[in-house]
């Protein structure tokens, strides 16, 4: 009888063994939005049929944000939080989300996928609910830090497109917080670093050659590793000029600028030297710190 019971707290501990390495899904905003979404517009909503409408690894209508942690076998007590593009129309859930956190675990990192809400293109500032999301994500990885065996000093952002956009307001952005539901929570402050990957959408509409009005980037800004593709449209124009203000703060960055590769590969393989930004990412963090053990 005491074999059967030495059996059965053996396999207890193997199970929740297995269930806490196994990814945690927690929802951000578990008491209500703190601002309510538009309903999609018949534009929008063509908009997205445009784009293929539903596919596998895409997610939209996201109504109740939620964030995903995946833990590594030996955290190094990093973490970074990853926020899908999409165009603020739908989340490429896959080679710009969780293939992303498969890869930041094998560095040791613990990487916090971000089903942020959407869409949101009907907003009068598109950003602005995702945005939100992304800040309590933060706040919520740095509540839990000492729970996860984290260093809450080494909370990165990194985000693809439209998620690199949002990424860039929660790290740049000084101005007043909208919400304050939970101090805990609602942490002030913005990434300890940034990977900005082939983001927009901080130039004037009118006169691209400027950052749109009221933009800047701040004194304080984190550390940045920015990197594009140089055939990606305006990408590249926009992103330089992010790592030139950078420069001018005398702020650390890296900027990282591949001949091919068009935009949206995330992590996908074609056997281009751009597939290699990972490895040049890693580099980065390594240099600066972020991969040593806390």
């Amino acid at each position: 009888m005491k074999t059967v019971w030495l059996s059965l707290l053996v396999l207890c501990v193997l199970a929740n063994i297995s269930f806490a390495d196994e990814p945690m899904t927690y929802e951000l905003w578990p008491d209500g939005l703190p601002t309510a979404m538009v309903p999609k517009s018949e534009a929008t909503i063509e908009l997205i049929q445009s784009y293929g409408g539903a596919q596998p690894n895409r997610i939209t209508d996201v109504t109740n944000p939620t964030v995903t942690v995946f833990w590594p076998d030996k955290p190094n007590g990093t973490a970074v939080i990853v926020a899908p593009g999409g165009g603020f129309m739908f989340l490429s859930y896959a080679h710009e989300g969780t293939e992303v956190c498969e890869w930041l675990n094998s560095l040791g990192v613990t990487a916090v996928l971000l089903k942020y809400r959407t869409p949101t293109r009907d907003d009068k500032e598109m950003f602005e609910l995702p945005v939100q999301d992304a800040q309590r994500a933060l706040g919520f990885v740095r509540k839990h830090a000492a729970e996860w065996k984290l260093d809450p000093q080494r909370v990165g952002l990194l985000g693809f497109s439209a998620g690199a956009n949002l990424a860039g307001h929660a790290a740049w952005d000084r101005g007043a917080r909208t919400y304050a539901q939970n101090p805990d929570l609602d942490d002030p402050r913005g990434p300890d670093f940034l990977v900005f990957i082939y983001g927009g959408g901080f130039l004037d509409k009118d006169d691209p050659s400027k950052f749109r009005p009221g933009f800047s980037i701040p004194a304080d800004a984190p550390p940045a590793f920015f990197m594009v593709a140089h055939d990606d449209s305006t990408n590249p124009i926009e992103t330089a000029m992010l790592y030139l203000e950078y420069k001018k703060l005398d702020r650390s960055a890296e900027l990282q600028i591949f001949a091919k590769g068009g935009h949206g590969f995330g992590m996908r393989k074609d056997g281009k030297p751009i597939n290699e930004w990972p490895k040049r990412c890693a580099e980065w963090m390594q240099s600066l710190g972020f991969l040593s053990q806390h």
